[in-house]
């Protein structure tokens, strides 16, 4: 399960672990673990497409990730699933988060506006979601407390971009998958400013991901965006520590 984070990139990985044959997924966000619980077991399998005996079957709900009930409630299905988390910065994390919003609902307030209980003393509001999501390590101690950092894939956001295809093998072998998306698989699209899939053999044309990704993003006040780096520092800082694994977002 891609079990977050959102905005990071996971639409982008599932995407391309689409390409691979040894992968089945779901193509919509099901929200089992957080929102549809009470549907049971029974209809969470519905959802899953049909797969092959040695293939994966996969789904993407990147609100997982901050969701308190979703690994207990993962464990208790199956204590065996391996969680994959792409994360990104979280301050362009935040920002692309807040201009998704923007773009369907014009009249919120200012990016500042909402990312600060209060200016003059620079205290950040921690229970906007946008700021909230990126507390990478705060999340990921809950998640600790059912899975073993084995089960764990973390994914960099930003080198899903830059190097699709390192990143991807890492994934492959993660999942015991063969390597069998490669460089060979990507082209990089000058106007979205990311990797695009290649088309299939005789397939049809290259598979870039929707309209809705690679939104200009509005101007942020520098110093607005610094103090959310130093506000972020200690926890990437944190997580770095728990991953072993340093993003260089700092």
């Amino acid at each position: 399960i891609i079990v977050g984070v959102k905005k990071g990139g996971t639409r982008a990985l599932l995407e391309f672990l689409r390409a691979h044959p040894g992968v089945r997924a779901v193509g919509a966000e099901p929200h089992f673990f957080d929102r549809c619980y009470e549907k049971g077991l029974r209809w969470y399998r519905s959802l899953m497409p049909r797969t092959l005996e040695g293939q994966i079957t996969m789904e993407k709900t990147p609100s997982y990730f901050v969701t308190k009930e979703a690994p207990r409630r993962i464990y208790n299905m199956s204590r065996d699933t391996k969680l994959i988390v792409v994360v990104r910065n979280p301050v362009t994390r935040a920002i692309s988060d807040y201009t998704q919003t923007l773009s369907k609902n014009p009249a919120i307030p200012s990016f500042q506006a909402l990312a600060f209980k209060n200016v003059s003393t620079g205290l950040i509001d921690t229970s906007w979601s946008a700021v909230r999501i990126g507390i990478y390590a705060k999340h990921l101690d809950n998640w600790l407390q059912y899975f073993p950092l084995s089960k764990f894939l973390f994914v960099s956001g930003e080198r899903l971009v830059s190097d699709p295809a390192g990143e991807m093998g890492r994934v492959q072998d993660f999942l015991g998958l063969k390597r069998v998306v490669t460089d060979k698989h990507f082209y990089f699209n000058e106007t979205k400013g990311f990797p695009c899939l290649k088309k299939p053999e005789g397939g049809s044309k290259p598979r870039c991901l929707g309209k809705s990704k690679g939104r200009p993003h509005p101007k942020i006040d520098v110093q607005v965006v610094q103090r959310l780096r130093e506000f972020y520092r200690p926890f990437n800082m944190k997580f770095y520590q728990m991953t072993g694994q340093d993003f260089g977002w700092d």
